[in-house]
């Protein structure tokens, strides 16, 4: 059962969704971290299987966004904005713009590590809370939720998110195969002022993996980025 008072806090979650559950537990329940059911004798009762299920609902959430959002994209750029909107750090925002923090139970050790505020908690939370809308509402009322949070990140961010996926991504495959993070050098600059365009180099430990064009030197060494993912992966 839940408490007035806990119900009261998932009512003014529900107002921020603009949802309202059918099944107020299923809400409850995305939101009971394991190390609290742990304290309270609840083992099973804690929000691991709802993260499971809002994990694969998000993803083709987000893909259906994407699809409808930015038609210019293609199947590779899709898949790599995808990975930068259900990544825990993106995730951890829209949980804290969501106040989600305040309203999930934790043990006492989490509480006192600031556990409302880890990244890890908040996204797995908000998975969670998207697979419980999913089975209180459907994969519709799933998807509407998804996206009114994710449709102005895209519509904010545009095709940069993709550059800083890129970017990101090389730094992460450089780190892992190379030991070592990839570096960015311009070599050409042509074109009038108001009509630039930059050359630019990626390398790693003096090697050049890429190079990479642009009107300004940002798009330029994203570009390499592009380029030199395209070759590693």
């Amino acid at each position: 059962m839940i408490n007035m008072h806990r119900r009261e806090q998932l009512r003014a979650l529900e107002e921020d969704l603009g949802y309202l559950f059918d099944d107020a537990e299923l809400l409850d329940l995305a939101l009971i971290h394991k190390s609290y059911a742990n304290e309270e004798g609840i083992p099973d009762q804690h929000n691991e299987r709802l993260e499971f299920l809002g994990d694969s609902v998000l993803d083709l959430a987000v893909a259906g966004v994407l699809y409808e959002l930015e038609p210019q994209l293609d199947e590779g750029d899709m898949t790599r904005v995808r990975a930068f909107l259900v990544k825990e750090d993106t995730l951890a925002r829209a949980a804290r713009a969501l106040d989600l923090g305040g309203a999930i139970l934790l043990g006492k050790g989490e509480q006192q590590s600031g556990g409302e505020d880890k990244s890890s908690i908040l996204a797995n939370a908000f998975e969670a809370l998207v697979g419980a809308v999913y089975l209180d509402g459907g994969f519709g009322l799933a998807y509407n939720l998804v996206e009114s949070i994710f449709a102005p990140v895209i519509d904010e961010g545009g095709t940069s998110v993709i550059a800083r996926d890129y970017k990101t991504r090389l730094q992460e495959y450089c780190q892992a195969r190379y030991k070592k993070a990839p570096t960015y050098r311009q070599v050409e600059s042509t074109g009038p002022d108001h009509n630039r365009v930059f050359v630019v180099e990626v390398l790693v430990d003096k090697r050049c993996l890429e190079r990479g064009r642009g009107h300004s030197k940002k798009e330029a060494e994203q570009n390499a980025a592009r380029h030199a993912l395209e070759i590693l992966e």
